[in-house]
């Protein structure tokens, strides 16, 4: 164990590892490039429909159902059969990412708007505000919070999974993965994976951090 943990330190420090195409900081840009636009694509997707159902009360079941559907998705499975249906390319990659992704902005955002004290609708409504007033500034800024937190859940989960991009011949940091359990180099594999390890977690407290100081003067 002692041997394997040394062997991965030098491959995490090692210049050259870090250098080229096939260097650490050109797939984490990969992986991070294949997170962010998934996740604005999510975002578009969801954020619409969270935004509809909790200002209308109308479908309310489906941000219920999205949150278990979100968690029983077979990603890899998903990415198969897109590839089967439309080939080589990264749609297989973003179509499951953005469905992992959807669920958590959707939920959330849901939330969000169900948390707004009706009592303050009301007041609005009464002070002659039509429903897409209600909506945009009274309901979205007092759900803010809320949907950036699953915004926030989306981007990590998606940055956790985005390793998939390898297992289609593309790149990321899930390559390391792929490639060293295929080429049995059981210090590539675990580099890999401490690498989206990190950051995921980077990104989850950089992002936490960002929340509480952009909302410090609000209650969620």
């Amino acid at each position: 164990m002692y041997e394997l943990l040394k062997n991965l330190g030098t491959w995490l420090t090692s210049a050259s590892q870090w250098s080229g195409p096939d260097g650490i900081a050109h797939r984490l840009t990969e992986h991070l490039q294949y997170s962010l636009l998934a996740t604005l694509i999510a975002a578009a997707i969801g954020l619409p429909l969270g935004l509809l159902i909790g200002h209308t009360g109308k479908g309310a079941f489906i941000a219920i159902n999205l949150a278990s559907f979100g968690r029983a998705l077979p990603t890899v499975g998903l990415v198969v059969l897109v590839f089967l249906a439309g080939g080589l390319s990264m749609l297989p990659v973003y179509v499951a990412l953005v469905a992992l992704a959807v669920p958590a902005i959707v939920t959330n955002t849901y939330a969000g708007m169900t948390a707004v004290d009706p009592d303050v609708k009301d007041a609005a409504r009464g002070q002659g505000m039509r429903g897409h007033q209600v909506l945009f500034q009274v309901e979205l800024p007092l759900a803010l919070p809320l949907i950036a937190t699953g915004l926030r859940l989306a981007l990590i989960q998606v940055v956790a999974t985005a390793t998939i991009a390898a297992y289609v011949s593309f790149g990321g940091l899930g390559r390391y993965v792929f490639d060293g359990l295929a080429q049995r180099d059981l210090v590539q594999v675990l580099g890999g994976a401490v690498l989206v390890a990190v950051v995921a977690v980077v990104l989850d407290i950089a992002l936490a951090g960002l929340q509480r100081f952009l909302f410090r003067h609000r209650t969620a």
